[in-house]
């Protein structure tokens, strides 16, 4: 028979580890997948997401093709409210173009920019959590934990506003050729989002970004991405990732997966392969990634809401309640010796069936 103690206490570091609250007790990660979680990393916590990848891509129609590397960033940090996020995120990458159109002369272009580099913040407008006891493990069944539960389709909600930069003449923005793109002015243009999170039971997250990028710019597009995370257990978790691209010169389908080991509480190691299904062109990345923070994380109330440690409350309330009897010298009625039979019955932490 399975330690209940062991699973409770693995029930509560899940629960922690996808992410049920803005603040938790493990690091809160958008990676190795690129769509953003509708909760904040929480009020005073600083937290760093790199990764460095290679990249491959190839256009058939248009004999070209780039290669070579680059590396994804944010850095993101709770300010003020549990559900306010002020973030810098941005990809840089160097490559090297190649225009095979003329077989005796390919040309040659070496090309090193930001694909995108943003500054926005993210506000939760909706938390189906905060005042939920569905968001509470049942100490008393491990089943009641796994079950599905019709809440959890009630997502949580949270808007981000950003503003993008783009150098002048940025080859990476009109996804074309650079040898026969129109030139770029470049500059500022708005950037919003909407992100909905759905914690499901088991340790399934999904997680969906909607988009509008670049607004008023000719270049501007429509972003989805849909990713579905599941924890193994309280260090390994997969995911699965979809993300569609639309614009006037650009449209792709891009498919992620990958997976995530936490190394401590504020330490996360990752890695990912990217791919479409298409020639215009195909894409093909490697990636790896670590994220890290600086947990200044203060909650005055811990005893007073979901910061309490559930085992350790149930615990207390149970010894309580047991010196209390002892003090009053109190004895089991019949209706009380049936009541904590049927309790006890109740108690399914054996998963073996």
């Amino acid at each position: 028979m399975l330690n209940p103690k062991l699973i409770l206490h693995y029930i509560l570091l899940l629960a922690s580890f996808t992410a049920t609250a803005q603040y938790t007790d493990v690091i809160n990660s958008n990676r190795p997948g690129v769509s953003r979680s509708a909760f904040s990393v929480g009020k005073n916590v600083a937290q760093l997401e790199v990764g460095p990848y290679l990249v491959k891509e190839e256009h058939t129609p248009l004999k070209n093709e780039a290669s070579g590397f680059g590396i994804d960033f944010a850095a993101r940090y709770g300010l003020l409210w549990e559900q306010l996020e002020l973030n810098i995120e941005g990809t840089y990458q160097n490559d090297t173009f190649t225009d095979n159109r003329s077989a005796s002369f390919p040309v040659e272009t070496d090309r090193a920019n930001f694909r995108y580099l943003t500054l926005g913040a993210k506000y939760l407008v909706y938390d189906p959590y905060k005042k939920s006891g569905d968001a509470k493990p049942n100490i008393f069944s491990y089943h009641a934990n796994k079950k599905f539960r019709w809440s959890s389709l009630i997502p949580a909600v949270a808007v981000y506003v950003g503003a993008n930069y783009d150098a002048e003449n940025n080859t990476y923005v009109p996804y074309s050729n650079p040898l026969t793109s129109p030139n770029y002015e470049g500059g500022f243009s708005p950037k919003v989002m909407l992100a909905t999170q759905h914690n499901f039971n088991s340790g399934y997250v999904l997680v969906m970004n909607f988009a509008k990028d670049r607004i008023g710019t000719d270049y501007s597009d429509f972003q989805y991405i849909l990713t579905l995370t599941k924890a193994i257990n309280e260090k390994w978790v997969v995911f699965g990732e979809t993300e569609g691209i639309k614009n006037d010169y650009y449209a792709d389908n891009l498919f992620r997966v990958g997976g995530a080991y936490l190394w401590s509480r504020d330490f996360q190691l990752d890695t990912a392969i990217t791919f479409n299904t298409k020639d215009t062109p195909s894409v093909f990345g490697v990636n790896f990634g670590a994220s890290y923070r600086l947990d200044f994380h203060k909650d005055p109330d811990v005893d007073k809401d979901n910061g309490t440690d559930v085992l350790e409350e149930y615990e207390r309330k149970a010894n309580r309640n047991k010196n209390k009897k002892k003090k009053d010298g109190d004895s089991d009625t019949p209706e009380d010796s049936g009541k904590r039979k049927k309790e006890t019955q109740e108690i399914d932490f054996d998963d073996e069936n």
